[in-house]
């Protein structure tokens, strides 16, 4: 766990669960931290209600919840679940997608207790529907953006990665995939034809990602700095190395894609490498023509509602399906 939580903060019961997430289910760190950070909330929300601490004090951020085990959690009811997404949703502001996870989080910690491990019988999270998705579009760098975003970096001839960070956000937006795939590949992922190459996704999922021209050539540029003689002895299997030759950490490419994406002149538009992602699918659908199942496959989705939100109708299209109606041409003779 990084220094944002801590396994060490929770009772046994709830390590006990951690590791299960881990070990059982094979879960990702990443994944079982931002449960436990949901579920810490969660447990500051029922210590502070009992000690009456205001939920707005700075002392809230402080309250030690390694107290909060079995006999604290068989007594909770819908009720107090209702009540906490409430505070959620009113004094922190939560949209409804973290209301959604924080609501997950509780959901799986009480199917582990009550079906897994058999100690409650009662499960109060069930019969609670989850907060309403907010229809809203992703948003996305438009064809040309995208190319000045690439253009930027090979402009960059001072920066001595200018050809990884390249490659770096070909691979971002014509493959459409996440920060935690990337940061993850290793150089034996690629085949030797330049043609595929393999990630894993959420839950630890394998799948195949393929390579078009474009990602080939970053790659082809890359790959001979990073297989030349000064890596023979370098026993770091990444893909893409940091200055220190050690595997790039999540927060490393983040700052680069921040970095170029302010000199391309899209810093103030609120982009962010997730973004890189919703822009991939979305010129694949509407400028590829992708069937949406084949998207799904691409992307790695589970569920294909999920993968549904890029076939969104854009304005051109909206634009064009107007003029094409028989009756637009038909004037008012004078």
């Amino acid at each position: 766990m990084s220094q944002i939580v801590s396994i060490n903060e929770f009772s046994s019961l709830i390590q006990e669960y951690a590791s299960y997430k881990l070990t059982i289910q094979g879960c990702s760190s990443r994944t079982v931290e931002e449960y436990l950070l949901d579920l810490r909330t969660f447990f500051r929300f029922l210590r502070a209600r009992e000690l009456g601490i205001p939920f707005d004090a700075p002392e809230f951020s402080q309250i030690d919840v390694s107290t909060v085990g079995l006999s604290v959690l068989e007594k909770l009811r819908a009720e107090d679940i209702y009540e906490f997404l409430y505070y959620t949703n009113n004094s922190r502001n939560n949209q409804w997608s973290a209301r959604a996870r924080k609501l997950s989080a509780l959901r799986s910690l009480y199917k582990y207790l009550v079906n897994k491990r058999h100690y409650l019988d009662y499960n109060p999270t069930v019969d609670i529907d989850s907060p309403k998705k907010e229809k809203t579009l992703p948003k996305v760098l438009t064809l040309d953006e995208s190319v000045r975003l690439l253009e930027t970096v090979e402009a960059d001839r001072e920066s001595k990665f200018r050809t990884r960070d390249y490659a770096i956000l070909t691979l971002f937006l014509n493959c459409g995939m996440r920060l935690s795939e990337l940061v993850g590949i290793n150089v034996t992922d690629i085949d030797s034809e330049l043609s595929s190459l393999r990630v894993i996704g959420k839950g630890n999922k394998e799948r195949i990602v393929y390579l078009n021209d474009a990602c080939r050539y970053a790659l082809t540029s890359y790959l001979t700095e990073r297989l030349s003689s000064r890596y023979t002895k370098l026993r770091e299997r990444a893909l893409f190395l940091s200055r220190l030759d050690q595997r790039m950490s999540v927060k490393t490419v983040q700052a680069m894609v921040y970095k170029y994406l302010r000199l391309a002149g899209l810093g103030s538009k609120q982009y962010s490498v997730h973004k890189l992602r919703h822009t991939a699918a979305t010129l694949m659908y509407q400028s590829g023509n992708v069937d949406v199942r084949v998207l799904k496959e691409i992307l790695g989705h589970e569920q294909l509602n999920t993968t549904q939100i890029y076939t969104h109708v854009s304005n051109t299209d909206m634009e064009r399906a107007m003029t094409q109606n028989p009756l637009s041409t038909k004037k008012l003779k004078k």
